[in-house]
């Protein structure tokens, strides 16, 4: 064994992910495990520690390296860990040298508790260069990423303490990593970030997500599919609704980072949008593209939620024509306002989380019912499994080669995901 990566949460800690493996090659580390970890939950967190004392368990000669948001937010629970042979941030695991000096630490015969951690303060990086990378080992589709960082500062969030202020990657720069997968075998490629819908704020022209969206698609025509991770509606701006009305090769699936469904919650969320914005956002949207489908992260039990704040978040599934929902059981992040603020009881969060995971699962349903007797195109991600344009899982009859594309009719369901005829 040479150098795996384990990686945990968001599609930017995909991209990074393999940016990484490349990095700790080259660099010359072997029998290491590097750990990306996410920081979204403290279940997250809990997750991510309980993998590493596994790993060690299974692998005792093999060295563990941390990294990632959680890595950057609780260094010092990682650099206590026993298990744990180095710590880097989130910088640092994007950095040659970073590695390097990680070779020569891990070298020696013991770990000194001294050079366990390289984790600098993330608020002070401005630059938002991203490596470029040839493919995503084992993944259909390819990630680049376009932008890190959030100037935002939600009240229950502390991903902007673990990824620093907003950076935006060069549109060309962009461009150029789009058309490197493209050739390369990726059939469709995901653009990614933190604030995805910030991008290009602080670079010269100030270009916008749209602008980036459009120029992508002209300068890359043999890629057949492009895709965006989470949006922030609020901050859609016109080209990008432009591009959803008039670009094909723009998948028809939006994930939104909508949290909530109450006006009152939303403000102590410190969310910049209302009830009503979403609402509406959707139905524009749906009015443009006819086919698109909406996901979204929703919050459960966020403090001072009563029951019928969370029914408005409830009804929101319904009033927006949400398919995919993340549900989160409120989770505190230690050193956010949020985990400062009257908490909701531990089991009524676990019943308005089981509640919405229903509602979700109801409207899913109805979508699948809707796709039977279409035909769609799909991105084989395993030989008998792929998804549809509007990211829908289906399961393949006829085998097919990953990264593929192949055209199937919808013969039927099982609750979860389509299952071609």
């Amino acid at each position: 064994m040479s150098v795996d990566v384990v990686t945990f949460g968001c599609r930017l800690n995909t991209f990074e992910s393999e940016a990484i493996r490349q990095r700790a090659e080259a660099a010359g580390l072997a029998d290491t495990v590097v750990v990306n970890s996410c920081a979204v939950t403290g279940e997250a967190v809990r997750q991510t520690r309980q993998t590493i004392r596994k790993l060690k368990r299974e692998r005792p000669g093999t060295r563990v390296v941390v990294t990632g948001c959680a890595a950057q937010t609780e260094t010092a629970t990682f650099v206590a860990m026993p298990e744990v042979d180095r710590v880097l941030g989130n910088a640092e695991k994007l950095s040659d040298q970073a590695w390097r000096e990680t070779r020569t630490v891990l070298a020696g015969a013991a770990v000194d508790p001294s050079a366990k951690a390289a984790v600098d303060d993330i608020m002070t990086v401005r630059s938002g260069a991203a490596p470029l990378i040839d493919a995503i080992e084992g993944r259909a589709r390819g990630f680049v990423q376009v932008q890190n960082g959030c100037d935002h500062r939600c009240t229950f969030c502390i991903i902007p303490f673990g990824r620093g202020n907003s950076r935006s990657v060069a549109t060309e720069d962009v461009v150029a990593q789009v058309r490197r997968l493209a050739r390369h075998g990726h059939r469709e490629v995901v653009l990614t970030g933190v604030d995805l819908t910030s991008y290009g704020a602080d670079l010269p022209e100030r270009p916008r997500l749209g602008t980036l969206v459009k120029r992508v698609l002209t300068a890359v025509p043999e890629l057949p599919r492009l895709r965006l991770s989470s949006i922030d509606s609020v901050e859609a701006d016109p080209d990008l609704l432009d591009a959803i009305a008039d670009e094909p090769r723009l998948m028809p699936h939006l994930h939104l980072s909508l949290q909530a469904g109450d006006d009152l919650i939303l403000k102590r969320m410190k969310r910049r949008h209302t009830r009503a914005d979403a609402i509406a956002f959707c139905d524009t949207v749906r009015r443009l593209r006819p086919d698109m489908v909406f996901g979204a992260d929703i919050i459960a039990g966020f403090p001072t939620e009563t029951e019928a704040m969370f029914q408005n978040s409830l009804d929101l599934v319904d009033a927006c024509g949400l398919t995919f929902l993340h549900v989160f059981p409120f989770s505190p992040r230690p050193g956010t306002p949020a985990a400062r603020m009257p908490p909701v009881d531990g089991a009524a969060i676990k019943d308005r989380a089981m509640r919405l995971r229903l509602r979700g699962e109801a409207r899913l349903a109805r979508h699948l019912d809707g796709e039977i007797g279409h035909t769609r195109r799909v991105l084989a991600e395993t030989a008998d499994s792929g998804r549809t344009e509007q990211f829908t899982p289906i399961r393949l009859v006829t085998p097919a080669a990953p990264g593929s594309l192949v055209e199937v009719t919808v013969a039927g369901h099982d609750g979860r995901r389509l299952v071609a005829a």
